[in-house]
C-alpha cells in the first residue's frame, strides 16, 4: 500500500462490547493470526476484568473468556510473552498476574507483588525472560522469569519523581523505556556483568522533552526510532540511528529529538502505537485517532513525519489505547472510556 498516494479510510469492523467500564489497554496475542491459529486480542477494563477476544472463521470477533475473581481494582494493563503463552495483567491492586493460556482455559499461575499502590503498566522483553513494571510509586520493577512460571524481582530502578504511566522494551536490545508525570522519557540498561540497571539516558524539557505528563511509548520496528505522546498535546519522534561509530550494545543511551507533531490532537494524547508498515496511530481524549507516517520529501534534510489520516469521533469518548495487529499491520484496535473496543482496517478508497 502506498501510504503517500490515493485516499486512505480508516473503516470499522467490528465493535466489541461487554466490558462493564472504561477499557484501559488491549494487547494482540503475537503468536496467534498465522499457521491457522485465530488472531487474539486481550482487553483490560474499570470492571476488574481481563476479556480474551478471538477473531472467528468469518471474520467477526467473540468473547473467549473473562478472566475475573483475582484483581480487585481497576486492571490498567495487559501483555502477552512472546510466545503467546502468558498473559501479564496489572491492576491498582498493587499486584501483577500472570495467567497461562492451556487449551482453551486461562489460569492465574503467578502474582507479583511489591509495587505500593496501582501498578499501571508491563512489558515483556523480546525473549520473554524478563517482565517490567512501573506504577503510581515512582518505581519500576524488572522480573526475571523462573522454571515452573516463579518470577524473581532482579531490580527496582528509582530515577522517576512522580507516577510511572508506562514501561516498554526496545524490540531488539534488552532496553527498557519509562515514561511518566514528571514529564520525562527514562532509557535503562543492564551494566554488562550483573543484574545492575540504571538509566543510562533522560529525555525531558532539557533535551528538548514533552513539557507535562508522557503517557505512552512506542517502538519502529527496528528499534532504532521511538515514539513519545503526551499531556501537552504533542507527539514526538526519537532517534537512536546517528551514531555509527557507537556499537548496538551502548547505543541505547544515544537517542535524540527527531521532531515534533503538533497541532493533530487538541487534548491529551493516551496511546502511540507503530506499525511494522511504518504507521503510527495515536489515541487521545479529544476521542480520536489520527494516523502518521515518514515524509518522503527529499527537499529536506531531516526526516519528518506527516498526517496520514483523521478519524474524528472514533470513539463517544477518550480514546486510551491502540494498538496494531503484528501480524495484520493493515488491523487496528482502539479502546476507549466508553467502555467499547474498535477492530479498525485501513483500506485504500478508489479515486
Amino acid at each position: 500500500m502506498d501510504f503517500l498516494g490515493g485516499s486512505l479510510e480508516l473503516r470499522e469492523r467490528q465493535r466489541l462490547e461487554g466490558h462493564t467500564d472504561r477499557v484501559w489497554s488491549l494487547a494482540w496475542n503475537p503468536a496467534a493470526g498465522v499457521r491457522g491459529i485465530p488472531a487474539m486480542l486481550a482487553s483490560c477494563s474499570g470492571d476488574k476484568t481481563v476479556r480474551i477476544w478471538q477473531e472467528g472463521p468469518s471474520g467477526s470477533w467473540d468473547c473467549l473468556a473473562v478472566l475475573e475473581d483475582t484483581h480487585t481494582r481497576t486492571v490498567r494493563s495487559c501483555a502477552w510473552s512472546p510466545s503467546g503463552k502468558l498473559l501479564a495483567t496489572t491492576s491498582f491492586d498493587a499486584t501483577t498476574a500472570v495467567w497461562e493460556h492451556v487449551g482453551g482455559d486461562f489460569e492465574c499461575v503467578a502474582t507479583l507483588e511489591g509495587h505500593e499502590n496501582e501498578v499501571k503498566s508491563v512489558s515483556w522483553n523480546t525473549s520473554g525472560s524478563l517482565l517490567a513494571t512501573c506504577g503510581r510509586d515512582k518505581t519500576v520493577w524488572i522480573w526475571e522469569m523462573q522454571p515452573g512460571n516463579e518470577f524473581e524481582c532482579v531490580s527496582v530502578l528509582q530515577g522517576h519523581t512522580q507516577d510511572v504511566k508506562m514501561v516498554q522494551w526496545h524490540p531488539v536490545l534488552d532496553v527498557l523505556v519509562s515514561v511518566g508525570y514528571d514529564n520525562s522519557v527514562k532509557i535503562w540498561a543492564e551494566d554488562g556483568d550483573g543484574d545492575d540497571w540504571h538509566c543510562v539516558q533522560t529525555l525531558n524539557e532539557a533535551s528538548s522533552g514533552h513539557t507535562s505528563t508522557v503517557w505512552a511509548v512506542s517502538f519502529s520496528s527496528n528499534g532504532d526510532r521511538m515514539v513519545t505522546c503526551s499531556d501537552d498535546l504533542t507527539l514526538k519522534i526519537w532517534d537512536a540511528s546517528s551514531s555509527p561509530s557507537e556499537t548496538s550494545d551502548n547505543s541505547c543511551g544515544s537517542w535524540r529529538l527527531l521532531c515534533t507533531m503538533s497541532g493533530y490532537h487538541d487534548r491529551a494524547i493516551f496511546s502511540v502505537n507503530w506499525s511494522r508498515e511504518g504507521v503510527i496511530a495515536s489515541g487521545a481524549a479529544d476521542d480520536a485517532i489520527r494516523l502518521f507516517v515518514e515524509s518522503k520529501d527529499n527537499s529536506v534534510d531531516v526526516p519528518s513525519y506527516k498526517l496520514l489520516l483523521r478519524k474524528d469521533k472514533a470513539h463517544d469518548m477518550d480514546v486510551n489505547s491502540v494498538q496494531w495487529n503484528p501480524k495484520e499491520p493493515k488491523v487496528l484496535a482502539s479502546a476507549s472510556d466508553d467502555g467499547t473496543i474498535k477492530i479498525w482496517e485501513l483500506l485504500e478508497v478508489p479515486l
